[in-house]
């Protein structure tokens, strides 16, 4: 269950992130819920998930899969291209999160 609280709370707060640019500096409603609930609803699952995982290792998987996520949606919803530096950096980081889950001790398999 951890695993999945985890995926809840990354999706909650993509969203909560991605929609900032949106809700134009709390000056739009919608956007600016979605901002609020998100965060609070990744916090609250986050707070789950650390009954069970390390804090260091839900929050490797927290920001990077965060990191890439919002990098996808920054792409498909306001058109932001990452440039090839950009783009080996988040690998660099999706490598990292893989080697944490498969090889560290911490890490429960």
């Amino acid at each position: 269950m951890a695993y999945l609280y985890l995926a809840l709370a990354i999706i909650a707060e993509v969203a909560a992130t991605s929609a900032l640019k949106a809700s134009q500096e709390f000056t739009r409603l919608g956007p600016s819920l979605i901002v609020v609930g998100g965060y609070a609803s990744a916090f609250y699952l986050l707070t789950l998930v650390l009954r069970t995982l390390p804090v260091g290792i839900a929050y490797a998987f927290w920001a990077g899969l965060g990191i890439v996520l919002v990098t996808l949606v920054a792409m498909l919803v306001y058109g932001q291209k990452p440039d090839l530096p950009a783009i080996l950096g988040i690998l660099l980081i999706v490598a990292g999160v893989v080697v944490i889950q498969a090889f560290s001790q911490i890490s429960p398999h």
